[in-house]
């Protein structure tokens, strides 16, 4: 059902040219004004529920190489207001049906002295406001390169905020939490440590970034429709607690190459006095395109298991051979080369898991270390790029598909591109071929190390260029991408759904590299989560990774129940089973909820949340009615208290709850937990302990 229509809204009046143009959302929680500063500047502030949460902020950007930016001098040439009112049907994703409705402003300005002219477009939904610069075609405003962009979003107080820092190659950081003024001294060491980071500034900041205000109000600062422009961090003015946009450079120090007509991306504030409705938000998704793809039969979810976890941890390698210098010296015949004896992406490893997805319902295995290359790319040379093509003399191609497909499992294709772009661009077409002849419908590729050319960054206009290239070229194949070390998502996903999950995040791998926060998940669905699913890679059941790998001492900071939540509250519909069949056949009884847990939805209902703290979320299962219900905790203990209103009134159901055991800890007891099986319906309520670091999940099944 679509309902769609565009009506002139008379929602303000002129005195002046440069009075302030108000514009309300459709419900009204939302004001925005927009107005010239004297000096012919553009401004803007927001309301919600009648309370400032953006002060006064400038808008505008900074051209190179011009006597004249596109900051001040102008002049109000027009003004068209409109609402728009849809529902859209994702192809995946946390509910069945999407409401797209929101109130637009869109504001031309004259620059008299250049004779040039910008839209300034303002769209308010009932979660908040979303804006972008667009140029239209003109004859003085052609080709331009981007210094800056100069958009502002002033803080009202000292805020508390869940960050990290300013990074133009990394998003694989710990978040901390602290108010806006300590973020200076906090950042300086990760600062100085980080190269990528020299660049820029101690006190800048990436988005998704969390906000919340001393009277309890929650704002997210992210942007929208990222294409062909460079990723916005944010730069923070701490005496006057403004932040400002701060594009990530390109070899050369550029911020954007912009031929109109074009636009920018849509920068987004999401707003509410409750955690919940920042979390259950779709304004990013309704501020991208629809869905480009006329035909998304071929794009289906995942759950997942594979050669991946043992690798991460040590116990098994990548590469066939540590003979670097044999091979480098032209020895091509891998059967000259001495085996290392510790692949992990051998016929006989593929085929047990291929044998253990079978047996317990999953859909794919991903195989990571199947084509040569990583004894050249493993700290001989950084350089190093792969052909995609050429698998190790263990790995059988047709064999292994043809076994896969015999027990009705796929495949999943891994593309380490070791950064160098073009190279992948030059063998992309073939590479894809040679998935659409074996077998393979989805592609995990990863971005690893400096990208090449040198001198580039990871989320450099240019780079971001090529992975939306990557996945357009993609979808001709009808191949499903899941991007590792990509820059983070921003609603993208709705244009093209076979970008069907993402990491751009600190994931599960980092618990073996030293760990991870116990809160680490009840920040990552107020952050990284909001442009799009993230491949997180949960479902860890030994936390102590010197079983795996005596000479690794990391420890998983989780309990096993914590990691059962992660498939309910870190949405994607790629889910991974990230650890090793051995693992999960001790623990029998928990691997069964991820065995049962859904991968796709058409409601979800989040219970309770605070950012660091708690989440708790409950989805029904795409095409039943079966819930699943998961939470994770941070590290303080504390009792969570529901009720099941939301399951079908009349309905009886059996709820399987999956729980810490009192004496639970993520560092201490982390396999401590209980099963039980209890009858619910809508009026029930529960109060269910959650350890540190721990958490509880369940799945409500509908009795027949």
């Amino acid at each position: 059902m679509k309902n769609l229509f565009f009506a002139s809204l008379i929602l303000f009046a002129f005195s002046s040219i440069a009075e302030a143009q108000q514009l309300k959302s459709p419900e009204g929680k939302f004001v925005m004004e927009f107005s010239l500063q004297n000096d012919g500047t553009p401004v803007y502030n927001l309301k919600y529920k009648n309370k400032e949460v953006i002060k006064t902020s400038k808008l505008g950007l900074e051209l190179k190489d011009d006597k004249k930016s596109l900051l001040n001098d102008f002049t109000i040439a027009d003004t068209k207001t409109s609402t728009f009112d849809e529902t859209w049907k994702p192809v995946w994703g946390e509910v069945d049906h999407i409401r797209n409705h929101y109130n637009e402003l869109a504001v031309t300005l004259n620059q008299k002295s250049t004779d040039r002219q910008i839209v300034i477009r303002f769209r308010l939904f009932d979660d908040g406001l979303g804006f972008r610069y667009e140029f239209p075609a003109q004859k003085n405003l052609t080709y331009f390169v981007i210094k800056e962009e100069r958009s502002q979003f002033a803080m009202t107080g000292d805020h508390t905020a869940f960050w990290i820092p300013g990074d133009y190659d990394t998003q694989e950081y710990d978040y901390t939490k602290s108010k806006l003024s300590e973020i200076r001294g906090l950042s300086q060491k990760a600062y100085t440590a980080n190269v990528s980071q020299k660049s820029f500034s101690p006190t800048g900041v990436q988005t998704s970034l969390m906000l919340k205000t001393a009277d309890g109000i929650y704002i997210n600062l992210h942007e929208a429709a990222l294409i062909d422009y460079s990723c916005m961090h944010l730069n923070l003015d701490d005496k006057n607690l403004v932040f400002e946009s701060w594009l990530t450079p390109d070899a050369k120090g550029d911020k954007g190459h912009m031929q109109a007509p074009n636009h920018s991306p849509w920068r987004t504030i999401i707003v509410s006095d409750d955690a919940r409705e920042i979390l259950a938000s779709k304004m990013t998704y309704n501020l991208n395109d629809p869905s480009k793809i006329e035909n998304t039969s071929w794009i289906k979810p995942v759950k997942y298991v594979g050669v991946w976890w043992e690798m991460i941890t040590g116990k098994s390698s990548w590469s066939y051979t540590n003979d670097y210098p044999t091979v480098q010296l032209g020895v091509t015949d891998f059967a000259k080369a001495k085996p290392n004896g510790t692949h992990g992406a051998n016929n006989a490893n593929v085929k047990k898991y291929i044998d253990f997805a079978a047996a317990n319902g999953f859909d794919a295995v991903l195989v990571e270390g199947w084509n040569e290359g990583w004894e050249d790319w493993f700290g001989h040379s950084k350089d190093y790029v792969f052909d995609f093509l050429t698998p190790y003399p263990d790995f059988d191609v047709k064999g292994l598909h043809e076994y896969a497909k015999s027990k009705g499992v796929k495949i999943i294709m891994h593309h380490e591109t070791s950064g160098s772009v073009r190279n992948y661009e030059r063998h992309m077409d073939a590479a894809y071929k040679f998935m659409n002849d074996n077998g393979y419908d989805a592609v995990k590729s990863g971005y690893v190390g400096d990208i090449l050319p040198r001198g580039e960054n990871h989320y450099s206009q240019w780079i971001v260029n090529h992975y939306q290239y990557a996945i357009e070229k993609a979808a001709d194949y009808k191949i499903m991408v899941n991007a590792h070390e990509a820059v983070r998502p921003t609603g993208i996903a709705r244009t093209y759904p076979n970008l069907i999950g993402n990491e751009a995040a600190r994931g599960t791998e980092y618990q073996a590299f030293g760990g991870s926060k116990p809160n680490h998940v009840t920040v990552l669905p107020f952050t990284r989560l909001i442009g799009g699913p993230m491949d997180y890679t949960p479902g860890i059941f030994e936390m102590d990774i010197s079983k795996m790998n005596p000479d690794n001492k990391s420890h998983v900071n989780s309990t096993i129940c914590n990691q059962l939540a992660l498939y309910v509250t870190m949405y994607s519909p790629l889910q991974m089973a990230a650890d090793t069949p051995e693992n999960y056949n001790r623990f029998p009884d928990a691997f069964q909820f991820i065995k049962d847990v859904a991968v796709d939805w058409s409601e979800s209902k989040y219970i309770e949340a605070e950012p660091g703290d708690f989440i708790t979320v409950a989805r029904k299962a795409k095409g039943t009615n079966n819930w699943f219900v998961g939470n994770v905790n941070g590290e303080t203990p504390r009792t969570s208290n529901i009720d099941f209103s939301f399951l079908e009134k009349g309905k009886k159901y059996t709820a399987t709850i999956y729980a810490d055991a009192k004496d639970a800890h993520y560092k201490t007891n982390p396999q401590a937990y209980t099963i039980k099986k209890i009858a619910v319906t809508n009026k029930s309520k529960l109060s269910q302990f959650s350890a540190p670091g721990g958490g509880y999940a369940i799945s409500i099944i509908e009795n027949k």
